[in-house]
């Protein structure tokens, strides 16, 4: 069966064509105009139509490199179905290197926005109204906040079953079970019954390269799942069996300090272990920083200068830690060691 069309912002992109189109978001007071940049790929035959975003945090770039090598895949020449590409949605932080809007909103807390309302919700009202209503199946990448690490892991609403097939074909070890959050693209997207996706992995304003070969790695992997794109051929790849959470708690200083860590991203740990050691300068007063329950820690903070309440070490249960562990270890170890790594870039450390 024949794809049709995809209209944005007037321009029409035919079945077999591929278009970059300038969405205006808002003209500067330099009357300089502001547009999110969207590449629409319309295949020849009918299927699904895919939203792949980046940058809702303006200042979260490991989505924005995903995005860039994914469009550089031959396979989208055979694609079924459309792709929608977007790699930097809040284009107001990102050209200032922030999370937020220039008012300190947080976009991913505007949606669905309204045409009349705060900036932030005129850019979400925008976004949803050209863009995610019109697609059948999301996917939203993120990176943790300034100075906070994740691991490569999945969030979704897995009561929404498109949405859980979507998280265990992603093909990451670590599912998060995650609430929706008001205001949330992935929120408005589960109201629409729109299957979406979020997927974490690394630090604000960098780029991590494992991070990056497994979101590219996992978008293709929906693809595949959702028949847009043909199998890989040849050797077949490792199939992951995530593991998903049972729950995840942050754990926070107790007091002020400065963090020693002793256990790395990703680590297992147990009931009591110790996290990490938080004291004065001076050795004067120092506390053990120690693990709710056993699990794996999922996201840590960066910065070893901490105040009381601080969250310091994200830690996920699960009833297998060990396989989680164990997965996660063999799939950096195959991207860091093969031709997943972009060969037109030096492995980003």
């Amino acid at each position: 069966m024949a794809n049709k069309a995809f209209e944005l912002n007037g321009t029409i992109v035919n079945p077999g064509e591929r278009k970059t189109i300038d969405l205006q978001v808002a003209q500067l007071y330099t009357h300089t105009p502001l547009c999110i940049p969207v590449q629409v790929i319309c295949g020849k035959r009918a299927g699904p139509t895919l939203l792949v975003c980046a940058a809702i945090h303006g200042d979260e770039i490991n989505g924005v490199e995903v995005i860039r090598r994914l469009l550089k895949l031959k396979s989208l020449n055979r694609i079924r179905g459309t792709l929608v590409a977007v790699p930097i949605v809040n284009v107001f932080g990102f050209i200032q290197r922030t999370r937020y809007l220039p008012d300190r909103r947080d976009l991913n807390r505007c949606f669905p926005g309204t045409q009349d309302g705060t900036l932030g919700g005129r850019i979400a009202n925008l976004f949803v109204s050209n863009i995610v209503e019109r697609c059948t199946h999301a996917i939203d990448l993120h990176t943790a906040a300034i100075h906070r690490d994740n691991l490569p892991q999945i969030r979704v609403n897995m009561q929404h079953e498109q949405s859980a097939e979507m998280a265990r074909a992603f093909g990451v070890p670590v599912i998060l079970n995650a609430e929706l959050r008001e205001g949330s693209l992935r929120e408005t997207a589960d109201r629409h019954d729109i299957p979406v996706i979020t997927y974490e992995a690394g630090e604000a304003l960098r780029f991590n390269e494992v991070s990056i070969a497994l979101g590219v790695r996992g978008v293709t992997n929906v693809m595949r799942q959702l028949s847009m794109i043909p199998t890989k051929q040849g050797r077949p790849e490792r199939k992951i069996k995530p593991s998903v959470a049972k729950g995840s708690r942050w754990v926070r200083a107790e007091i002020d300090g400065i963090l020693r860590p002793v256990v790395h991203l990703g680590a297992r740990v147990e009931e009591g272990e110790t996290l990490g050691m938080l004291g004065s300068p001076f050795g004067t007063q120092e506390v053990q920083v120690k693990a709710p329950y056993h699990g794996i820690v999922i996201g840590r903070v960066n910065l070893p200068l901490v105040n009381e309440g601080e969250a310091l070490f994200h830690i996920a249960r699960f009833d297998r830690v060990g396989e989680a562990e164990r997965q996660m270890e063999v799939l950096v170890s195959e991207v860091t060691s093969n031709a997943e790594l972009d060969p037109d870039n030096l492995p980003i450390v």
